[in-house]
């Protein structure tokens, strides 16, 4: 019989790694163990080659898609703008590997049978729930950051792409990401946006910075659309058989 988790050896794999990794890259860690932020990239290094040979083909060309897109934007973003900071003020090596981790991650667990099955229901208890997650963050700790990116949000899933669900979920797995990295000091957001717009206030996370990953997995679609437009076109044509 076909197990209810059909994918889990891909995403399990990257939550169990997220935890571990940012704890040994932590504060508390590292005052004992100095390399630590070396045993993460590391250990995240494993689970990127642990997951890259198990996904197809058209994910493995996104998987290394998203790692240059994603060093790019951390450089602009954190060393360039000061968006926020690590904690040696560097771009540690298990970052741009992350973001294709849980690039792939989120697309598997979208994938499973029983999501799909329950899609209607869990895109309205998600997106629900996100609106309650930032608001309650807006309310108590002042979250205006989060609260506009959240907005943002709403308006892309507006234009009904059919991808709803997929970022959900990716929403979620970014609150989960973010809450470790900040809870174990690997890298701090500032109370205002960029410390220079000191009426928009943010919390360390910023509950709807999911947006820019938005944005990270729309470039790696396109960089795929681009580098692949055979397969592009050929997968297009499939899925206008199936759906006519």
């Amino acid at each position: 019989m076909t197990s209810t988790f059909q994918y889990k050896s891909v995403y399990l794999p990257v939550f169990l790694v997220l935890w571990l990794g940012l704890f040994l890259d932590s504060q508390v860690v590292v005052a004992r163990l100095e390399y630590g932020q070396w045993l993460t990239n590391g250990l995240v290094l494993l689970c990127f080659i642990w997951v890259y040979f198990s996904v197809t083909r058209k994910i493995k060309k996104l998987m290394l898609y998203g790692v240059g897109l994603a060093f790019l934007g951390e450089v602009v973003f954190s060393i360039i703008l000061g968006m926020y900071e690590y904690r040696l003020a560097n771009v540690p090596i298990y970052v741009p590997l992350g973001h294709s981790l849980v690039y792939a991650a989120v697309f598997y667990i979208h994938k499973e049978k029983v999501i799909q099955r329950h899609k209607v229901m869990i895109t309205s208890v998600l997106y629900w729930g996100m609106i309650v997650y930032s608001s309650l963050w807006l309310i108590f700790d002042q979250d205006l950051l989060g609260f506009l990116c959240m907005l943002a949000v709403v308006l892309l899933l507006k234009k009904k792409t059919g991808n709803e669900l997929f970022f959900l979920i990716m929403f979620f797995m970014v609150v989960y990401l973010e809450l470790l990295g900040t809870y174990y000091d690997c890298w701090v957001w500032p109370d205002t946006w960029f410390s220079t717009i000191s009426f928009i206030t943010s919390s360390n996370p910023p509950s709807g910075i999911s947006v820019f990953y938005f944005g990270f997995d729309i470039g790696c679609l396109w960089m795929y659309k681009k580098l692949n437009s055979q397969n592009w076109k050929r997968m297009k044509s499939i899925r206008l058989l199936r759906n006519s």
